[in-house]
């Protein structure tokens, strides 16, 4: 750091529900750090899984969200780009918070944590066609 007052910025708040079984819950807001700091992204679930798979993800602004990390009770993966001595993330029964370390600028955006299934490492555009029930196109979306 060189003595700058430089601040990162992480919003983590969202609430998800896939379906009434399963639901992760980040309630924190923003979070307002220094460079070099070690910050921590609160995430909650419920699930009727025994076995659940977590995940991080990144978004910065006008891109798509990035996969980070997963944790599951079988093991561990980061992202290349995330290493895990930066970026970590402890499963527990009921939490899988997202610590980030030695802060950088470019660590700024949101945080969204998932819970599976869900789909990750796939930076490939998505294409769907909507059909109608007369298997007419009514959309195609890119």
């Amino acid at each position: 750091m060189n003595g700058s007052s430089d601040l990162l910025c992480c919003s983590d708040r969202l609430c998800c529900e896939a379906h009434s079984d399963n639901k992760v819950i980040q309630e924190q807001g923003d979070v307002i750090a220094a460079e070099g700091d070690t910050v921590t992204l609160d995430c909650k679930y419920e699930t009727t899984s025994a076995f659940p798979y977590l995940f991080w993800y990144k978004q910065d602004v006008n891109d798509y969200p990035k996969y980070v990390l997963r944790r599951d009770a079988s093991g561990t993966e980061n992202a290349q780009e995330f290493p895990k001595d930066r970026f970590d993330a402890e499963l527990n029964k009921t939490s899988v918070s997202l610590k980030i370390q030695k802060l950088q600028l470019s660590d700024s955006a949101v945080y969204y944590c998932a819970l599976r299934p869900t789909v990750t490492g796939n930076s490939k555009t998505l294409y769907k066609n909507l059909w109608s029930k007369d298997n007419r196109i009514l959309h195609n979306i890119h």
